[in-house]
């Protein structure tokens, strides 16, 4: 015959009590540690050097990679991009702490990077491929569109930026990460020549970016 097993009673049956209890709390505390610490934010905003430079090096920020978006053809090239044909936009993919910084705060860093009215590229950067966009996956679109349309009110005027669905994202060539920083005279000459921080403090004031 099975013996039934005994219950704990008293001190015994609060303590099996506490067990019980602290159970669900363990496994959601393990759980927030398997979390994925990471998340990524995509924005296209005429030339990738810049907004690489851009989101670099702030606090919470991993990596800032210059790439392409928005297009049809796989794996595309600068050349290709360039060219035309592929449907792709320069962007950067910034990968963050949200512990540390909001994505919130970098779409409202994003605005300032740009000029968001003009629908046909940036600065001396104009065609397709110079287009601008915020690439937001599902979690991210309402604070994509509450920050676009806090920078809306600041300006007063209508953004042609659109807030669209997240697409995947392609890496640029080594030749294009680390470009501010690796060829600093060259950068500074191309940022000079388009007079993109003249037109962005005309946009932004003292709140431009860049």
């Amino acid at each position: 015959m099975l013996k039934s097993r005994a219950r704990p009673t008293g001190v015994g049956a609060i303590v099996a009590g506490l067990v019980l209890l602290a159970l669900p709390r363990a496994a959601a505390d393990a759980q927030a540690r398997d979390a994925p610490r990471f998340q990524t934010a995509v924005f296209a905003g005429g030339c990738f050097w810049s907004e690489e430079k851009a989101f670099d090096g702030l606090p919470g920020v991993r990596s800032a990679v210059s790439g392409f978006v928005g297009g049809h053809t796989a794996r595309p090239t600068y050349e290709q991009v360039v060219r035309g044909g592929t449907g792709h936009m320069e962007a950067v993919q910034v990968t963050f702490d949200p512990r540390v910084v909001s994505y919130r705060a970098l779409v409202d860093r994003y605005w300032r990077t740009i000029d968001p009215t003009d629908p046909d590229g940036q600065f001396c950067d104009r065609g397709p491929s110079y287009r601008t966009a915020v690439f937001a996956t599902a979690d991210q679109r309402a604070t994509a569109v509450a920050s676009r349309d806090a920078a809306m009110r600041v300006l007063g005027k209508s953004f042609t930026t659109p807030v669209v669905g997240a697409q995947r994202f392609w890496p640029a060539g080594p030749e294009h990460q680390d470009y501010a920083r690796r060829h600093r005279a060259h950068y500074e000459a191309y940022r000079q020549g388009c007079r993109r921080p003249q037109s962005l403090r005309a946009i932004w004031g003292d709140a431009a970016v860049g």
